[in-house]
């Protein structure tokens, strides 16, 4: 089986975050890490060059395939903020409720974190967290 490509590194996530262009990304990245960081209430991790991550889950699949992922995160890209985890079982009210997103396989996409309800991100990034990590225990 293929090892991941995208996994944990000792990078600097303040580093990282310093660095995201542009200003607003690099905003929008800030106050994610604060409202991860409040949710969470554990540090944050860089998985790969690009992703902010916090926890770790091993998934394995019927198929037999399995690995490691961060439990949330969210990756501050320049044509888009990625957010991971978030889309755990019945949580379909709250996505509906975010504001403008779109879906992907397994992030959802966000162009500003100005377009989209922060309570109502808090509440899926608590969500995700506690059923995630529920899984886990």
């Amino acid at each position: 089986m293929a090892e991941a490509k995208t996994k944990p590194t000792g990078a600097s996530v303040s580093e990282f975050l310093e660095s995201v262009e542009p200003a607003g990304r690099r905003a929008d990245g800030l106050e994610l890490r604060e409202l991860f960081d409040r949710v969470t209430g554990t540090d944050a991790v860089m998985w790969g060059p690009s992703i902010v991550g916090y926890g770790l889950h091993h998934f394995r699949y019927a198929s037999g395939r399995e690995g490691d992922w961060m439990v949330v995160g969210f990756s501050p890209r320049k044509a888009s903020i990625s957010l991971y985890g978030l889309q755990t079982p019945g949580a379909e009210e709250l996505i509906d409720r975010l504001g403008r997103v779109k879906l992907g396989a397994g992030c959802l996409w966000i162009g500003r974190l100005a377009t989209v309800d922060r309570h109502v991100l808090e509440s899926l990034v608590d969500r995700a967290w506690v059923h995630t990590r529920g899984d886990d225990i």
